[in-house]
């Protein structure tokens, strides 16, 4: 894949997806002990709330701080307290920071489609609030000038420790063009249509920059068979049907995946030693 680097349309919004139920991070079961303040907020469910010595969305919002994203929309579920208060009690300095309410959970391009007052006519980045990505993800995005998103190879996210075999399996799978495009994304792919893709299996870590025309595709989406819009689906459908072109830009380095409790040492380990400026 040809990397096509441009600097015309810099991005300076960002929308974090935290409405999620965390009912994964709820479930007890074998495990290693946790802090009681990791287990109180893993209790409850709020993935991007819990503490590494201090939240984990901090550390998200400080790399996209440090990508040189200025503007941030948070969408949280109905009721959300913790997040809300704990910025209102320490604002950040480095950027703006609102949040979109996502009224019932339907999914993730629901969720995004939440922001769309936020977003305006204005490029955008969308990530998960329970994945730390690398600050170079970012970077990246912001030197294209349309659409794209970040490609990990499924074996180096493996390799790199953080994510167990079993996880990323369940991980959408991609398609890429000759040109280095998108072609297909295919959320929780089975046996054969992994094998279908040869030795080097690309995946999606939910990293995306999207223009606004992302939000017709959101609407429009079918719903899943699991009940819910999916953003995965949505890009697809933007992709067939509105002719977006999504560039894929080879990455490396460790995603830190927060989703269930079993994650929490892990992630404790590669946060180690980052610094967070918010």
């Amino acid at each position: 894949m040809d990397r096509i680097v441009a600097t015309t349309r810099p991005v300076e919004k960002a929308v974090i997806l935290a409405a999620g139920l965390g009912t994964r991070m709820r479930k007890v079961g074998a495990q290693a002990a946790l802090e009681p303040e990791q287990s109180a907020v893993a209790d409850a469910g709020i993935k991007a709330m819990i503490p590494f010595g201090r939240p984990f969305l901090d550390y998200v919002l400080s790399g996209l701080a440090d990508a040189r994203v200025g503007e941030v929309c948070i969408v949280v579920a109905p009721g959300d307290r913790s997040i809300r208060e704990h910025y209102a009690a320490s604002p950040p300095e480095r950027m703006r920071l609102c949040f979109a309410v996502q009224p019932e959970p339907r999914g993730t391009a629901d969720a995004v489609l939440a922001a769309e007052g936020f977003v305006g006519d204005s490029d955008f980045l969308s990530l998960n609030s329970d994945n730390y990505y690398p600050i170079a993800a970012y970077r990246a995005l912001q030197e294209l000038d349309g659409p794209g998103l970040p490609v990990f190879d499924r074996e180096e996210l493996v390799r790199h420790g953080h994510i167990t075999r079993h996880r990323v399996n369940r991980y959408a799978v991609l398609r890429i063009d000759p040109e280095g495009f998108l072609e297909q994304i295919e959320e929780k792919p089975d046996a054969a249509a992994v094998a279908s893709l040869g030795e080097r299996v690309l995946v999606s870590m939910n990293l995306w920059r999207f223009s606004p025309a992302i939000f017709e595709a959101c609407r429009r989406v079918p719903i899943s068979s699991r009940g819910e819009l999916e953003l995965p689906q949505a890009v697809q459908w933007a992709v067939r049907r509105l002719q977006q072109r999504f560039r894929a830009v080879p990455c490396e380095g460790a995603v830190l995946d927060l989703s269930t409790r079993g994650d929490i040492a892990a992630v404790a380990g590669g946060l180690r030693g980052v610094e967070v400026r918010l």
